[in-house]
């Protein structure tokens, strides 16, 4: 059955805080040995480089390095992502692009290197694109473009790894962790907001990731039944 599937070693990008410590946490508890990729040290006891993710040839070098040091990966979630509301004409360039790097070149510098160690497996790979990678809104043209691409991007791998490596795109709606801490007020959801736990969410990633060998969750939607992003 998929829930006897052994999770092996997984690398989680984003790893430090919100959905991708949760992944971390859920992995380790279902008998998994995590590995996090991020800007800042995991608060779990776990393998981990820091690093941005928006240098490229940082992230693949991080990547084979965990491989070396920790074993190489028989899984990829790649749980990190920022974002920087704002007007298209009012957010300067540098920043616009960071969160296209961020979201989507880092996630392809990560299954990039990643891929020929969980081709050698028949590994797994989690994206994590996000509702507005299926909805635009005002003020997300960064955030929307990134996710809509890790969305473009996961289908087109999919297809191109067929048989040799799976891959499942998650599609989270909003959470209740540090994503939106910083934010303007306008950009923050109000107090009573009906989001999910990333615990929950999380709960996701890992049925995906024990799915038998040849059945995939090609994309997964989780949302809070009542917050607005989705449909």
């Amino acid at each position: 059955m998929s829930h006897d599937r052994d999770l092996g070693t997984v690398l989680v990008t984003g790893g430090s805080s919100g959905l991708g410590a949760a992944v971390v946490d859920a992995v380790a508890a279902a008998g998994g040995r995590p590995q996090v990729l991020d800007l800042h040290p995991p608060k779990a006891d776990v393998p981990h480089v820091t690093v941005d993710l928006a240098d490229t040839a940082a992230t693949e070098a991080a990547v084979d390095g965990l491989a070396r040091t920790a074993g190489p990966p028989d899984a990829v979630v790649t749980a990190a992502g920022i974002d920087h509301p704002a007007p298209f004409g009012a957010l300067p360039a540098d920043e616009w692009e960071r969160v296209v790097r961020v979201n989507l070149l880092g996630t392809a510098a990560v299954v990039r290197a990643a891929l020929p160690y969980l081709e050698g497996v028949r590994g797994r790979v989690v994206t994590v694109s996000s509702t507005l990678g299926l909805k635009a809104v005002p003020d997300a043209t960064a955030y929307c473009a990134s996710k809509f691409g890790v969305l473009g991007f996961s289908r087109a791998l999919a297809a191109e790894t067929a048989g040799r490596v799976s891959v499942t795109t998650l599609v989270p709606g909003g959470m209740h962790t540090a994503f939106f801490d910083g934010r303007d007020e306008q950009y923050r959801p109000p107090e009573d907001a009906k989001l999910n736990r990333p615990e929950d969410t999380a709960a996701a990633v890992l049925h995906a990731l024990r799915q038998p060998p040849g059945c995939e969750i090609r994309e997964l939607v989780v949302c809070h039944s009542e917050e607005g992003s989705w449909p």
